[in-house]
């Protein structure tokens, strides 16, 4: 089971801005009867209860029974996961303080693939049909980066960004013939996170994601200028760009290693006042970085462990010595330094070297595919 994220054509983004306001008005609707049904008897609606209050307004509103549905889990869930009593109203007007993006859920029986066709030399484009309310069918068509094809399609949501753009993100149940997995390699790495360089591996690789630098005249431009919509653009054009680059060094990373060990460094730790270091922080990316190792080892058979990171940096690698090396925030600077056994260590590497040998060290024998 993934999930895939495929652009919708801007041709349906009326259709779908009023579909997204009926949602929001069940989301409202079962928000606030939760809420007042926690006050009269003090407990909560279950997504179950919710549906009797709910069942019959899909013809009025123009949703699919199994989308209110939806709806009513989506909330039930929110509000336990967040342990509130009550959740944030949704709406999508633009001048509202708090505008909610919009948001459509659908559920397998209301989704059906109708064709994928090839558009130009490697690009194709999908269309598929979703049911709304009584005889009423929305026909919408995709960017299909993945071929729908070879996918059986369990449930979809269409999701805007705050550019206005609609997205369809299909959870999908893979073929066994269409979805071999990626095999690991056999090697080993410990993984160095840091702000200069976004993550420096045992053996030398570099990820660099410093992206908000690179477009700071242009963001400040479009500020200056009250451009709201052209630094979306601009901030789109950075996330995407760090992603794409953070994948790329993940991808060769499983592919080349059964142990992969990181250090758990976190971002809370940069990000306040007292640091200023938080624009560089989010830069970094760390987050994503671990969220794609995890679940691209998993996939591919590969081990994943975070360790503590404590002192791998002021020790030696080769003989476990911390006099002569750089300490606190002065020694920041230092980006080389010589230890007393007379070895000369790059700061990061020698870091990541022990990150690994920790990761090691916690799995004891080690893991017998290494061997």
């Amino acid at each position: 089971m993934k999930t895939l994220k495929l652009r919708l054509k801007d041709k349906h983004a009326k259709q779908l801005n009023q579909l997204s306001s009926s949602v929001n008005f069940v989301w409202n609707y079962v928000n606030e009867l939760s809420f007042k049904h926690l006050q009269r008897t003090g407990k909560f609606f279950s997504a179950y209860d919710l549906a009797e209050y709910t069942k019959g307004n899909g013809e009025f509103l123009g949703l699919h029974s199994q989308t209110i549905q939806a709806i009513s889990e989506t909330h039930a869930k929110s509000r336990k996961q967040f342990k509130k009593a009550k959740l944030r109203w949704r709406t999508n007007k633009p001048k509202a303080k708090t505008k909610s993006l919009g948001w459509i859920p659908f559920k397998k029986s209301a989704i059906k693939h109708l064709a994928t066709r090839q558009s130009g030399k490697k690009a194709l484009k999908s269309t598929l049909q979703l049911s709304l309310a009584k005889g009423q069918k929305l026909i919408i068509e995709l960017f299909d980066s993945y071929n729908l094809a070879l996918y059986d399609l369990n449930t979809l949501e269409l999701v805007q960004d705050a550019r206005g753009r609609w997205y369809a993100c299909i959870t999908v149940n893979t073929k066994a013939q269409t979805d071999a997995k990626v095999q690991s390699g056999k090697g080993q790495i410990g993984i160095d996170l840091g702000l200069k360089e976004a993550a420096t591996t045992s053996n030398g690789d570099v990820l660099t994601t410093k992206q908000t630098q690179k477009w700071a005249k242009k963001l400040a431009t479009a500020g200056r200028a009250k451009n709201k919509q052209r630094a979306q653009v601009i901030h789109a054009k950075i996330k995407n760009t760090r992603k794409d680059i953070i994948h790329k060094f993940t991808t060769k990373l499983v592919r080349n290693n059964a142990l992969i060990v990181v250090g758990d460094i976190k971002s809370k730790s940069f990000t306040s006042k007292k640091t200023n270091l938080a624009k560089s922080t989010y830069d970094a990316g760390w987050f994503e970085l671990k969220r794609q190792l995890d679940y691209k080892c998993k996939h591919a058979g590969c081990r994943f462990e975070i360790v503590n990171e404590s002192y791998t940096t002021q020790t030696c690698s080769c003989c476990g010595s911390r006099q002569n090396s750089p300490k606190g925030r002065t020694g920041l600077r230092i980006r080389e330094w010589t230890c007393e056994c007379g070895v000369t260590h790059d700061r990061d590497i020698n870091a990541a070297k022990n990150i690994l040998a920790v990761g090691l060290d916690r799995l004891g024998a080690g893991i017998p595919s290494l061997k």
